[in-house]
């Protein structure tokens, strides 16, 4: 699948991969700390912003867009970095295709399976009739019966657009990301990848605990663990300086 993207900066090529329900431009703020010293290309996954709809949701076929993504931008390898579901992306990739991974960093996500935790989100989306809305705000006025946090609400939002017909509609393919839910969550293959490697968590974020670690250490045998003092799952959004300190400090040392 050919995947929508830009490019940002000059130097060695950053591939940057968003979560669920996210998009490319979620990133933007992140790559432009980055553009001065990496060619940062970030993606929209399938399903997800201006790349195409597919009814296939998996690690593996969204591997097989990144490999596609890196050959017809002629790149033999790059540094990938993938954030919750991308994250996932990136591990897979690794430990599929190692030669095409030059440095590996994973944001706020492990290998490990993890329980469905999005119904609620899917939920909020599915009672927001957007083809009657008029503006943006009553979208979430909608969600709220489903999510108390303001900033999942917010961040969800950014992907809401009106479309050529006047009414809106979101920048992800629900139908296809509903059917596949389960397929986000699910554990990656035991397989080693011993490439040099950089997991980032949240302080406040319960998806990579102090349990886990000994575990992708195990897989990742060269990897390095920097948690972000008073940040969530969205680390990346809510402490983009301290995010992009930690990616700079691995990739220069």
């Amino acid at each position: 699948m050919k995947l929508n993207y830009k490019t940002f900066g000059t130097g060695e090529p950053l591939i940057i991969m968003h979560g669920l329900m996210g998009m490319l431009d979620n990133w933007q703020a992140p790559a432009r700390l980055l553009e001065d010293d990496f060619q940062c290309i970030l993606v929209d996954m399938r399903n997800h912003g201006h790349s195409p709809n597919s009814p296939d949701h998996n690690y593996s076929v969204m591997v097989d867009d990144i490999i596609e993504l890196l050959d017809d931008l002629g790149l033999d390898k790059a540094i990938i970095l993938g954030h919750s579901m991308g994250g996932k992306v990136a591990i897979k990739l690794a430990q599929d295709q190692p030669k095409r991974v030059s440095k590996l960093i994973v944001a706020d996500i492990g290998p490990k399976f993890y329980p469905v935790h999005h119904q609620d989100v899917v939920d909020a989306l599915r009672a927001v009739p957007v083809e009657k809305i008029e503006r943006r705000t009553e979208a979430e006025t909608y969600m709220q019966k489903y999510l108390s946090e303001p900033s999942v609400r917010q961040f969800l939002m950014k992907s809401l657009y009106r479309s050529g017909r006047g009414s809106f509609g979101w920048r992800f393919n629900l139908d296809s990301i509903e059917r596949n839910i389960e397929k986000v969550g699910e554990a990656l293959e035991e397989m080693d990848f011993d490439g040099e490697t950089l997991f980032i968590r949240g302080e406040k974020s319960d998806y990579i605990l102090d349990q886990d670690w000994s575990d992708i250490k195990l897989l990742f045998p060269n990897a390095y663990l920097v948690t972000i003092d008073n940040a969530g799952h969205w680390l990346h959004a809510e402490k983009p300086k301290e995010f992009v300190r930690a990616i700079k400090n691995f990739l220069t040392n």
